[in-house]
């Protein structure tokens, strides 16, 4: 008679549950381990508005690219004052529902937070909010990179 037969059981529920560990580890392990391209940078870029030469300690504004994201554009404007951030204002971001709208309410405030306190594009995604937190990220980069920052 089979090991596995009618008089062990306990070992077929064990080796039964070893089996679906290592399946579920194996499927785990096929998750990809970078964030999908899914919000990429739109090929068409917008002149960076800037009222003083980079390098300099007076103000400046930069508009960085628009992102096209999953439920639609990001775009982000900074305003560098002596080498410091100190204002991000999103120009351009998803709106075109009343959801559109209830999540960027939210999101859109604490990602300038972030961004201000980090003094960078270095900043956590809203929950709830990746697409757009991903988009608002790579604009603000993008600003940055032409303020000089």
């Amino acid at each position: 008679m089979h090991a596995l037969r009618k008089n062990r059981p306990l070992r077929r529920i064990v080796l039964a549950s070893a089996a679906t560990v290592s399946g579920m580890v194996l499927l785990l392990s096929l998750k990809p381990h970078t964030t999908p391209a899914l919000a990429t940078a739109d090929s068409r870029k917008p002149a960076a508005a800037s009222s003083a030469a980079p390098g300099t300690t007076g103000t400046r504004t930069a508009t960085g690219d628009s992102v096209d994201t999953r439920w639609g554009p990001v775009q982000v404007r900074v305003t560098v004052t002596g080498g410091r951030l100190t204002d991000v204002t999103a120009v351009v971001y998803p709106t075109e529902n009343p959801r559109d709208q209830e999540i960027n309410a939210y999101a859109i405030p604490q990602l300038r937070r972030e961004a201000l306190d980090a003094q960078s594009a270095d900043i956590d995604s809203v929950s709830g909010a990746t697409y757009t937190s991903d988009g608002y990220k790579q604009s603000l980069q993008s600003a940055l990179d032409s303020a000089g920052l």
